[in-house]
Protein backbone atom coordinates (compact mmCIF):
# COMPACT_ATOMS: atom_id res chain seq x y z
CA UNK A 1 0.00 0.00 0.00
CA UNK A 2 2.96 2.56 0.97
CA UNK A 3 4.56 1.74 -2.52
CA UNK A 4 0.98 2.38 -4.33
CA UNK A 5 0.76 6.15 -2.29
CA UNK A 6 4.33 6.76 -3.15
CA UNK A 7 3.32 6.62 -6.54
CA UNK A 8 0.58 8.13 -6.73
CA UNK A 9 1.74 11.94 -6.34
CA UNK A 10 4.52 11.28 -9.01
CA UNK A 11 2.00 10.33 -11.40
CA UNK A 12 -0.30 13.62 -10.42
CA UNK A 13 2.56 15.61 -11.15
CA UNK A 14 3.67 13.59 -14.43
CA UNK A 15 -0.01 14.07 -15.41
CA UNK A 16 0.31 17.95 -14.46
CA UNK A 17 3.42 18.48 -16.60
CA UNK A 18 2.38 16.89 -19.77
CA UNK A 19 -0.91 18.98 -19.32
CA UNK A 20 1.11 22.14 -18.78
CA UNK A 21 2.85 21.34 -21.97
CA UNK A 22 0.04 20.70 -24.46
CA UNK A 23 -1.47 24.27 -23.20
CA UNK A 24 1.76 26.29 -23.34
CA UNK A 25 2.09 24.91 -27.02
CA UNK A 26 -1.73 25.95 -27.81
CA UNK A 27 -0.57 29.02 -26.30
CA UNK A 28 2.01 29.70 -28.92
CA UNK A 29 0.60 29.13 -32.33
CA UNK A 30 3.08 30.25 -34.91
CA UNK A 31 2.75 33.86 -35.96
CA UNK A 32 2.86 35.78 -39.45
CA UNK A 33 3.10 39.21 -40.47
CA UNK A 34 1.29 39.92 -42.87
CA UNK A 35 1.34 43.52 -45.57
CA UNK A 36 -0.72 44.05 -48.27
CA UNK A 37 -4.19 45.98 -49.59
CA UNK A 38 -7.39 44.47 -48.28
CA UNK A 39 -9.75 43.21 -51.55
CA UNK A 40 -12.35 42.44 -49.98
CA UNK A 41 -14.41 42.24 -46.34
CA UNK A 42 -17.13 39.14 -45.72
CA UNK A 43 -18.44 39.61 -42.00
CA UNK A 44 -15.04 39.12 -40.15
CA UNK A 45 -13.04 37.75 -42.86
CA UNK A 46 -10.46 39.90 -44.63
CA UNK A 47 -9.50 38.97 -47.83
CA UNK A 48 -5.77 40.43 -48.95
CA UNK A 49 -3.43 40.53 -51.57
CA UNK A 50 0.30 41.11 -49.98
CA UNK A 51 2.78 43.13 -50.73
CA UNK A 52 3.82 39.89 -52.63
CA UNK A 53 1.58 39.76 -54.96
CA UNK A 54 0.12 36.26 -53.17
CA UNK A 55 -3.76 35.69 -51.95
CA UNK A 56 -4.54 35.50 -48.24
CA UNK A 57 -7.45 35.44 -46.24
CA UNK A 58 -7.09 36.68 -42.39
CA UNK A 59 -10.36 36.03 -39.63
CA UNK A 60 -10.84 38.67 -37.15
CA UNK A 61 -11.49 37.93 -33.50
CA UNK A 62 -14.66 39.37 -32.53
CA UNK A 63 -12.78 41.95 -30.60
CA UNK A 64 -9.95 42.50 -32.81
CA UNK A 65 -8.35 45.77 -32.01
CA UNK A 66 -7.96 48.48 -34.86
CA UNK A 67 -5.66 51.21 -35.44
CA UNK A 68 -5.50 53.63 -38.08
CA UNK A 69 -1.50 54.74 -39.01
CA UNK A 70 -1.76 58.25 -39.54
CA UNK A 71 0.47 60.48 -41.22
CA UNK A 72 2.61 62.91 -38.44
CA UNK A 73 5.82 64.87 -38.65
CA UNK A 74 9.34 64.55 -37.26
CA UNK A 75 8.29 67.50 -35.15
CA UNK A 76 6.11 64.86 -32.85
CA UNK A 77 9.28 63.09 -32.09
CA UNK A 78 10.34 64.47 -28.29
CA UNK A 79 12.34 63.40 -25.91
CA UNK A 80 10.61 60.58 -23.78
CA UNK A 81 8.41 59.35 -27.31
CA UNK A 82 8.35 55.98 -27.66
CA UNK A 83 8.78 55.28 -31.12
CA UNK A 84 9.50 52.32 -33.53
CA UNK A 85 12.15 52.53 -35.85
CA UNK A 86 12.32 50.51 -39.44
CA UNK A 87 16.03 50.84 -40.12
CA UNK A 88 19.30 49.68 -42.01
CA UNK A 89 22.46 49.71 -40.05
CA UNK A 90 25.07 52.15 -41.12
CA UNK A 91 29.32 51.59 -41.39
CA UNK A 92 29.92 53.32 -38.36
CA UNK A 93 27.08 51.35 -36.34
CA UNK A 94 24.29 54.26 -36.70
CA UNK A 95 20.68 53.17 -37.72
CA UNK A 96 19.38 55.30 -40.95
CA UNK A 97 15.93 55.40 -40.76
CA UNK A 98 13.81 54.20 -43.43
CA UNK A 99 10.80 54.91 -40.81
CA UNK A 100 9.54 55.72 -37.85
CA UNK A 101 6.20 55.08 -36.18
CA UNK A 102 5.10 56.70 -32.66
CA UNK A 103 3.34 54.72 -30.25
CA UNK A 104 0.47 56.05 -28.38
CA UNK A 105 1.22 56.59 -24.29
CA UNK A 106 -0.50 53.62 -23.31
CA UNK A 107 1.60 51.09 -25.80
CA UNK A 108 4.28 51.94 -24.27
CA UNK A 109 6.80 49.27 -24.12
CA UNK A 110 5.51 47.37 -26.44
CA UNK A 111 7.83 45.10 -27.97
CA UNK A 112 10.47 47.06 -27.04
CA UNK A 113 14.61 45.89 -28.15
CA UNK A 114 16.54 45.99 -31.22
CA UNK A 115 16.06 43.03 -33.63
CA UNK A 116 15.94 42.10 -37.54
CA UNK A 117 12.76 43.37 -39.55
CA UNK A 118 11.44 42.29 -43.12
CA UNK A 119 10.34 45.63 -44.82
CA UNK A 120 13.48 45.45 -46.86
CA UNK A 121 16.72 43.32 -46.66
CA UNK A 122 18.62 43.53 -43.92
CA UNK A 123 16.21 46.14 -41.99
CA UNK A 124 15.78 46.71 -38.16
CA UNK A 125 13.46 47.18 -35.74
CA UNK A 126 14.27 49.28 -32.68
CA UNK A 127 11.07 49.76 -30.16
CA UNK A 128 12.87 52.31 -27.56
CA UNK A 129 12.10 55.28 -25.73
CA UNK A 130 13.63 58.91 -26.83
CA UNK A 131 16.77 60.13 -24.60
CA UNK A 132 17.95 62.82 -27.01
CA UNK A 133 16.74 64.58 -30.46
CA UNK A 134 19.58 66.87 -32.25
CA UNK A 135 19.31 68.72 -35.31
CA UNK A 136 22.20 67.24 -37.58
CA UNK A 137 23.82 67.54 -41.23
CA UNK A 138 22.03 64.38 -42.65
CA UNK A 139 18.31 65.10 -40.79
CA UNK A 140 17.42 64.21 -36.88
CA UNK A 141 19.91 62.64 -34.83
CA UNK A 142 18.31 60.36 -32.26
CA UNK A 143 19.27 58.51 -29.58
CA UNK A 144 17.23 55.59 -28.69
CA UNK A 145 17.32 53.44 -25.22
CA UNK A 146 15.63 50.09 -24.33
CA UNK A 147 16.31 47.87 -21.53
CA UNK A 148 19.76 45.98 -23.29
CA UNK A 149 20.91 48.81 -25.20
CA UNK A 150 20.60 52.14 -26.91
CA UNK A 151 20.95 53.13 -30.76
CA UNK A 152 21.53 56.06 -32.91
CA UNK A 153 19.40 56.96 -34.91
CA UNK A 154 19.72 59.48 -38.54
CA UNK A 155 16.25 60.63 -40.03
CA UNK A 156 16.33 62.10 -43.24
CA UNK A 157 13.89 65.06 -44.06
CA UNK A 158 12.12 62.52 -46.35
CA UNK A 159 11.43 59.42 -43.43
CA UNK A 160 7.73 58.98 -43.28
CA UNK A 161 6.51 59.09 -39.58
CA UNK A 162 3.39 57.65 -38.98
CA UNK A 163 1.40 57.40 -35.26
CA UNK A 164 -1.30 54.49 -34.33
CA UNK A 165 -4.62 56.02 -33.49
CA UNK A 166 -7.37 53.75 -31.90
CA UNK A 167 -10.57 53.24 -34.55
CA UNK A 168 -12.60 50.63 -35.05
CA UNK A 169 -13.44 48.53 -38.18
CA UNK A 170 -15.07 51.14 -40.30
CA UNK A 171 -11.02 52.00 -41.08
CA UNK A 172 -11.41 48.01 -42.62
CA UNK A 173 -12.30 48.65 -46.57
CA UNK A 174 -11.44 46.91 -49.77
CA UNK A 175 -8.70 49.54 -51.25
CA UNK A 176 -6.97 50.64 -47.92
CA UNK A 177 -3.08 49.41 -46.80
CA UNK A 178 -2.80 47.54 -43.82
CA UNK A 179 -0.14 45.56 -41.37
CA UNK A 180 -0.93 42.40 -39.20
CA UNK A 181 1.94 42.24 -36.76
CA UNK A 182 1.06 38.64 -35.81
CA UNK A 183 -1.79 36.49 -37.37
CA UNK A 184 -1.87 33.54 -35.11
CA UNK A 185 -1.53 29.79 -37.82
CA UNK A 186 -3.83 28.14 -36.50
CA UNK A 187 -3.80 24.07 -36.88
CA UNK A 188 -6.03 23.78 -39.72
CA UNK A 189 -4.08 26.65 -41.63
CA UNK A 190 -6.37 29.89 -40.95
CA UNK A 191 -4.96 32.81 -40.11
CA UNK A 192 -6.27 34.54 -37.04
CA UNK A 193 -5.73 38.58 -36.19
CA UNK A 194 -6.90 40.29 -32.78
CA UNK A 195 -5.23 43.39 -33.89
CA UNK A 196 -5.38 45.51 -37.36
CA UNK A 197 -2.95 48.49 -38.41
CA UNK A 198 -4.83 50.65 -41.22
CA UNK A 199 -3.61 52.98 -43.17
CA UNK A 200 -5.94 55.92 -42.95
CA UNK A 201 -6.41 58.31 -46.20
CA UNK A 202 -4.43 56.06 -48.34
CA UNK A 203 -1.54 55.58 -46.49
CA UNK A 204 0.69 52.66 -46.50
CA UNK A 205 1.81 51.52 -43.17
CA UNK A 206 5.81 51.68 -43.88
CA UNK A 207 6.51 49.51 -41.12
Amino acid sequence: MSKLNNWMPRAVVAAFAVVSIVSVSAQTAPTVRIRGTIESVDGNTLAIKTREGTDVKVNMTDNVAVFAVVKTSLSEIKDGSYIGVTGLPEPDGTQKAIAVHIFPENQRGAAEGFRPWDARANSTMTNATVAQTVKGTDGQNITVKYKDGEKKVVVPPDTPIVTFVASDKSEIKPGAKLIIFGAAKKEDGTLEANRVNVGRDGVTPPM
